[in-house]
């Protein structure tokens, strides 16, 4: 007698809730197409592509990186996946973890204003290693992922009120950014709507980033990294039949939002609001200053009061800056020697200083050395940083609000007021975005090797096959401080 063979039901295509937000965004995701987005947001997707690569080489080499590369090379081994800037190579997971890890290596590296993540860091990473698979990734294939990356991440953040999540001590792009990774790797992947579904609920549950980690420790370089890691696996096992949280954004128990934004009113409806028409890959701030993003508006308007009279430290007499909750929660504290490159590059008061001293924010006003000159400790004690109720008000478009005043020792005193950072107020276009990229890698590259990373990720669409960016990316750079 012939044993009977069991018939299996073909798995869904579709989410367990096609009118949930959960639902709705799948469905989105797996329909989206590049030829849906204009062409403004696809001019602003590579210019962040641009910029994160940049940020990459400088981060590659610095000296927590480093420490990282030779602790996951080690622990991950050999593999077939580039780390940028090594010359060689590791695992899938490593590779991603390593990448995002330079990325955000020295708070170069992209924000958004109203969804706190740094996208580069979780998109790039998780893309590059899955483009690095069996089968060919071009650069129209590589150019969509990239995209629902990017507008993913932000409106999860701004689901759980964005910079609420920095009051609350969360480290919120490592939060949001699991689901950004998932989104981006299924898309290369082709995943249809229901496993997509499985892919976000396995990106939610490894969401994770204490805020605490911005004092001293190495680890706040290494959020993203993990964030892209871990979306990253989400897409390959939801790829795989392994199945994730149903319906995450909106289960009332152990959901993503429910839990991450317990007793805070968090608003699923961000998630899809303006989904396909209005596109957040626009709203995404490029970096002028290697600090975080709290700090721009304060820096810009020190810098204005620089264009009024010129800044001495001798003829400084005190320097006030107002700032809203999450602004003063996450960048100030009074620093103490020793304080580390990032505990500069978060403190207000520090930023501040070297800016008076310098003129600048950028990597060598946070390098070792620099931290530690007398000059800038000397100027510290004269800088207050205040919490001003005012800006709270505003909302989440009222967070960069800041005021900053300078009393000279003459009497004189000198206020200016701005209500965001220059870099949100007028973005930097495609061309600005590339001269960042030149002068960030200068001296870390030869000139033909940085033209040929500009050409190709500014015409991506045209490249054939992504690893011949990867293999422009992969050789080893030169440190930028050590």
């Amino acid at each position: 007698m012939q044993a009977t063979i069991p018939q299996t039901s073909p798995a869904p295509s579709g989410p367990t809730d096609p009118d949930g937000p959960t639902g709705r965004l799948c469905r989105w995701l797996a329909d989206f197409t590049l030829d849906q987005a204009p062409e403004s947001a696809r001019e602003r997707a590579k210019a962040l592509t641009l910029d994160g690569i940049g940020c990459a080489i400088v981060g590659a080499q610095l000296p927590w990186s480093r420490t990282a590369a030779q602790i996951v090379r080690k622990f991950e081994g050999q593999g077939d996946r580039t780390i940028v800037g090594w010359g060689a190579r590791t695992s899938a997971p490593g590779a991603a973890l390593l990448n995002g890890t330079f990325i955000q290596g020295f708070e170069l590296d992209d924000y958004h204003p109203l969804g706190p993540l740094h996208s580069a860091s979780i998109v790039l990473p998780a893309l590059w290693a899955a483009a690095e698979g069996e089968l060919p990734v071009n650069g129209r294939q590589f150019l969509e992922a990239a995209m629902v990356g990017y507008e993913v991440g932000p409106r999860v953040g701004m689901a759980l009120h964005g910079a609420q999540m920095l009051s609350r001590g969360w480290h919120s792009g490592s939060v949001f950014g699991t689901h950004a990774a998932a989104a981006a790797v299924g898309k290369l992947l082709g995943l249809d709507p229901a496993r997509f579904e499985d892919a976000l609920g396995l990106a939610g549950t490894q969401s994770a980033g204490l805020m605490a980690a911005q004092y001293e420790a190495m680890c706040k370089r290494m959020h993203h990294g993990f964030s892209a890691r871990n979306g990253l696996y989400a897409a390959v096992l939801a790829e795989g039949g392994y199945t994730g949280i149903k319906r995450v954004f909106e289960r009332e128990y152990g959901g993503f939002l429910s839990t991450f934004g317990e007793g805070h009113d968090p608003d699923a409806s961000q998630i899809t609001d303006g989904l396909g028409t209005r596109w957040e890959v626009e709203r995404i701030v490029i970096k002028p200053y290697a600090a975080m993003g709290g700090i721009h508006s304060p820096l810009d308007a020190l810098f204005d009061i620089g264009a009024q009279r010129s800044l001495k430290a001798s003829e400084i007499e005190r320097i006030e800056c107002h700032v809203s909750h999450a602004v003063y929660h996450h960048g100030w504290w009074m620093p103490e020697r020793p304080l580390t490159p990032i505990g500069a590059q978060m403190n207000i008061g520090y930023a501040l200083a070297v800016a008076v001293l310098d003129g600048a924010a950028m990597v060598a006003q946070f390098s070792p050395a620099r931290i530690d000159a007398d000059d800038v400790w000397a100027l510290l004690p004269r800088i207050a940083v205040l919490h001003e109720p005012a800006f709270d008000a505003g909302g989440p478009l009222g967070r960069g609000q800041t005021r900053v005043a300078v009393t000279f020792t003459d009497g004189q005193r000198i206020e200016v007021r701005r209500n965001a950072s220059r870099a949100i107020e007028h973005p930097q276009d495609s061309d600005a975005v590339a001269a960042k990229f030149r002068a960030l890698t200068d001296g870390l590259i030869d000139t033909p090797r940085q033209q040929a990373i500009e050409h190709a990720v500014r015409s991506i669409e045209s490249l054939g096959d992504v690893r011949e960016l990867l293999a422009l990316l992969a050789p080893a750079v030169r440190p930028a401080f050590d």
